[in-house]
């Protein structure tokens, strides 16, 4: 894959830069662990990509397990060690809906299309999203990027499907491929 100037990244958040936990949610800091090599593999993109943005599901808001005041202390915390080791993100989008049909819920393209509309100078022909969900890759597909799947679980052997680009193990093995 080659990357150009201009070029936007969407980042996934559980499974790709914190570990994902099983049938939870990431609910509070010290619920919170990174993936292997990700605070660095951010700081490599970042010097890559124009502008660099997560879009999460964070239904666990919306179900009442835990509060917009945890999810903004996770995502505080996590950008702050995100710039302390040389990396940037420009914006975090999440969907804290619980009906699983929101408009805003990848693989919906409500998170893309509103950070399109923050932020007019995004072309999705020039942009990559990055996952570990078929419904990351859905999410990508609909407005038009390019697919990259992190295959945390190391189930899918590098078996891509037809919704992905790209498979990598980690971000980090995604960012030194760049």
């Amino acid at each position: 894959m080659k990357v150009e100037k201009g070029w936007t990244l969407f980042l996934d958040r559980d499974g790709v830069i914190n570990k994902e936990l099983n049938e939870d949610y990431v609910k509070h800091l010290d619920e919170f662990h990174w993936e292997h090599g990700a605070l660095e593999a951010i700081a490599t993109l970042s010097k890559l990509f124009s502008k660099v943005y997560i879009v999460t599901n964070q239904r666990g808001v919306g179900i009442g397990v835990m509060s917009e005041a945890d999810l903004k202390h996770i995502h505080d915390y996590m950008l702050k060690e995100i710039v302390n080791s040389g990396g940037r993100l420009d914006g975090i989008y999440y969907c804290a809906d619980a009906d699983r049909n929101s408009l805003m819920r990848k693989p919906r393209p409500g998170m893309a299309n509103k950070a399109k509309s923050e932020h007019p100078e995004i072309d999705f022909a020039k942009s990559v999203m990055v996952g570990n969900s078929i419904s990351d890759m859905e999410f990508g597909r609909s407005v038009g990027m390019t697919t990259v799947f992190i295959d945390d679980k190391g189930s899918r052997n590098r078996k891509k499907e037809e919704s992905m680009d790209y498979i990598f193990f980690t971000l980090k093995e995604f960012a030194d491929s760049l």
